[in-house]
């Protein structure tokens, strides 16, 4: 490579692709919310969300879309997620976790056909809910 060749850039996350970018995105948080509202074992965090979920969605899809190696809506709009911090105020505990883990799991086993992109996922979310958890 000449040292005066422009450096490509490669992407560290492409999940957000293998996902069908933005539709694909937006489907996963689509069927996400669904079974937190079918889903028993989810009335608790069904209940720390507003009726309307539309604004919910669309910061869930917002940070998704950056997390996945995609477009970075939620820190171009928010700055840099501090989940944390923003899950703070609901008390989310080991069951509050595992409602989570259980609605993104299914809504990944119905949306991704690749077993092993889904099961990377499946951890990855997995630390994110964890660390939301512990905090």
């Amino acid at each position: 490579m000449h040292p005066h060749s422009p450096k490509v850039v490669v992407n560290a996350n492409p999940h957000y692709e293998k996902l069908g970018g933005e539709p694909g995105v937006r489907r996963l948080v689509e069927r996400f919310y669904e079974l937190m509202g079918e889903l028993p074992e989810a009335v608790a965090i069904r209940a720390m969300h507003p009726q309307d979920l539309g604004h919910s969605k669309d910061k869930l899809f917002m940070f998704l879309s950056g997390w996945l190696g995609g477009p970075p809506l939620y820190a171009e709009r928010h700055g840099p997620p501090r989940l944390g911090r923003a899950h703070a105020r609901f008390g989310v505990d080991g069951a509050a976790r595992d409602a989570w883990m259980l609605c993104m799991t299914r809504a990944l086993e119905e949306q991704v056909a690749d077993a092993e992109l889904r099961a990377q996922l499946v951890a990855a979310f997995a630390k994110v809910a964890e660390s939301i958890a512990r905090h």
